[in-house]
């Protein structure tokens, strides 16, 4: 005699879960754009051309003269600079881990965006609390930057320092016996 199959349904084990995506990650990308706009309103309150409180000097106060052109540009990359480096440092214990690429170029993205925030902050409120600038003497005359390349600091400070940091985690360990 044969015994009847029984056909007993297999119990499907639930699928392993992916690991969550984390809104922290997210933070990476907007907190340096809103951290430019707090830049761009110091660049406007510090740097020659605007009210210029760094100098003090009456002749770099105009925005008109080509002298404070130089300075006005080294005010706003000596900020974006320190929010680079202040970036890198906090990224420095977040590279471990899954996501550690996208939570980098987050960091970098999101310091180029503080960058191009910071000086359009920096242009509004220079047209909203400055001097009208002169007409006769042209757009290129007014609170504006010279140096385009400034913008690029914020990110390039922050891939920096998370180098450096990264290479002295690396050489400080120790190795295995």
């Amino acid at each position: 005699m044969t015994e009847p199959t029984v056909h007993v349904p297999a119990v499907a084990e639930p699928a392993p879960a992916a690991p969550p995506r984390s809104s922290k990650e997210a933070l990476w990308l907007v907190l340096p754009p809103a951290a430019g706009v707090l830049l761009g309103v110091l660049w406007w309150l510090l740097a020659p051309g605007g009210l210029n409180l760094v100098s003090g000097n009456p002749a770099l106060a105009d925005a008109a003269n080509p002298e404070s052109w130089l300075p006005r540009d080294l005010v706003l990359a000596g900020l974006v600079l320190v929010a680079g480096c202040f970036t890198g440092v906090m990224l420095d214990g977040k590279l471990q881990g899954h996501n550690v690429g996208r939570r980098l170029t987050f960091a970098l993205v999101g310091g180029a965006l503080g960058g191009i925030v910071a000086w359009l902050v920096g242009l509004l409120t220079a047209q909203l609390f400055g001097p009208a600038p002169n007409p006769a003497l042209g757009p290129g005359y007014g609170f504006t930057l010279r140096s385009f390349a400034v913008l690029v600091l914020w990110p390039a400070a922050t891939a920096f320092i998370t180098f450096v940091l990264a290479l002295f985690g690396v050489l400080s360990k120790k190795p295995v016996k």
